[in-house]
């Protein structure tokens, strides 16, 4: 065989070889989708069970469990304003098996914790965000509060005399507090906790002025006498407390804050498995049922495209960087 021949004949071969694997790589992208999932699913959640991301998180992962045909379970990780429970997932194999389903306070992380072990805009890729709630503003009956005005204009009649609770430095009910005080020009003293329940605990017992608690774990106790509520963080009122004015309402313009709950995962999952994930869970949240569970507790369903939402985390992130430099925010 003459060399030229020879070399055609190479050519030929290495051209089939080359269009072989780029037609394996391309059936096995879908594949990894079709194969996905095998096992367990865990949801990593960065705050104490009870807490209304934990809530959102576990009556999403009932649905995804009948719909994939694999349990999803819950491993609750609380602490450092959910940067822990951010980190394992961000460190965790990049498989779709092990995701984060954390609160806004995601975004508020990169600017009040320097030297984090993660990245939060390269390391962590959003799927969508499941819903959204409202917190509300809790006081003791016993504190003798008669409104936001009088809560105010006591707490500048004796600045640093009073405090006011979150579930963790960073957290969504720790920012909804912030923008509530920078907004209201009064000082008082941030008191951190694990989590929403043992902070409604201490507010109820008097010990806490006051809490911007999410609705969901808030409202039975509203509901009781045990708790007393003043407003409502969100840009609108609550439908479950109808007769209750947003801050901006009671007297606190710039005060609306929205805290939403979304579903992350390790940002070099294959792409077929963060699509399934997506179109899995928006059809979910899009469902009656779901709707309908969310209503029970105050939330509202909020389905996004990926694309759509890290364009959001990004722009969140910036927004509450802000913030975060106003209120002289810093870790605990």
């Amino acid at each position: 065989m003459k060399t030229t021949d020879r070399l055609k004949s190479v050519t030929k071969d290495l051209f089939k070889i080359t269009m072989a694997a780029a037609a394996f790589s391309a059936m096995s992208l879908p594949a990894q989708a079709q194969d996905w999932p095998k096992q367990n699913i865990k949801f990593v959640v960065p705050f104490t069970a009870g807490s209304g991301t934990d809530i959102v998180a576990r009556a999403m992962a009932e649905k995804l469990t009948a719909a994939l045909g694999q349990p999803v379970v819950i491993e609750n990780k609380p602490g450092a304003g959910g940067t822990i429970a951010a980190n394992q997932v961000a460190k965790a194999n990049a498989d779709g098996y092990t995701l984060l389903v954390h609160s806004s306070g995601h975004v508020v992380n990169p600017a009040i914790y320097p030297n984090l072990p993660y990245d939060t805009l390269n390391d962590l890729v959003g799927i969508t965000p499941l819903a959204s709630l409202p917190n509300v503003m809790v006081v003791s009956p016993s504190k003798g509060f008669k409104d936001v005005k009088d809560l105010i204009a006591k707490v500048k009649a004796k600045p640093d005399a009073f405090n006011y609770a979150s579930a963790g430095t960073g957290s969504a009910t720790h920012i909804n507090a912030e923008k509530f005080r920078v907004a209201a020009g009064i000082n008082a003293t941030h008191v951190p906790f694990k989590g929403t329940p043992e902070a409604l605990t201490e507010t109820i017992s008097g010990r806490i002025d006051w809490f911007f608690a999410p609705i969901v774990s808030a409202l039975p106790l509203i509901k009781d006498g045990r708790l007393q509520v003043l407003a409502v963080g969100t840009p609108k009122r609550s439908d479950d407390l109808p007769n209750t004015p947003t801050t901006v309402e009671a007297g606190v313009p710039g005060s609306e804050y929205t805290f939403w709950v979304g579903m992350l995962a390790p940002s070099k999952t294959p792409k077929p498995v963060l699509d399934k994930l997506n179109a899995e869970v928006v059809k979910i949240l899009n469902s009656a049922e779901f709707k309908t569970k969310m209503d029970s507790i105050g939330a509202s369903p909020m389905p996004m495209t990926a694309n759509a939402f890290n364009g959001f985390i990004k722009a969140e992130t910036d927004i509450i960087a802000k913030l975060v430099q106003a209120a002289g925010i810093k870790a605990n």
